[in-house]
């Protein structure tokens, strides 16, 4: 099992919309690599944006009880990140998506949790696949 599970907003929408097309497998994602999770504020506000009132409650709560928790700081990888975003500008390549791309960089034996299949285009450190977890 990875030492760290990061998840992006996708999995996290699809997690708590119970009506994404993805949401059966984002729960048993959930029973495989249980929280907590971490990612970084951009995920999160992408998440809480387009959950909207009232599902953005319960990211809310995922987030007060520490069950996903930022533990990423822009500020100190700001060069590695515009370098991610000016590689992958013809995607775009979100905020959220260099900020994740560079926790796999950064943190041991990590693994992704998403359903954004650009991340299959990303590479971390180069030419090294991300290490994710995603439907079919």
């Amino acid at each position: 099992m990875a030492e760290n599970v990061l998840v992006d907003a996708s999995f996290l929408v699809a997690l708590i919309n119970r009506r994404d097309t993805n949401h059966a497998w984002a729960a048993a994602q959930a029973l495989i690599l249980p929280s907590p999770w971490q990612t970084c504020e951009s995920a999160l506000s992408e998440a809480l944006y387009t959950l909207g009132a009232p599902a953005s409650r319960r990211l809310t709560d995922l987030i007060g009880r520490g069950a996903v928790t930022s533990s990423f700081h822009l500020a100190d990888h700001v060069n590695e990140i515009v370098s991610l975003l000016r590689k992958y500008a013809d995607l775009p390549m979100s905020l959220a998506d260099a900020c994740l791309v560079r926790m796999t960089e950064i943190l041991s034996d990590p693994i992704l949790l998403t359903t954004d299949h650009d991340f299959r285009i990303y590479r971390r450190h180069g030419r090294q696949v991300v290490p994710c977890v995603m439907p079919r």
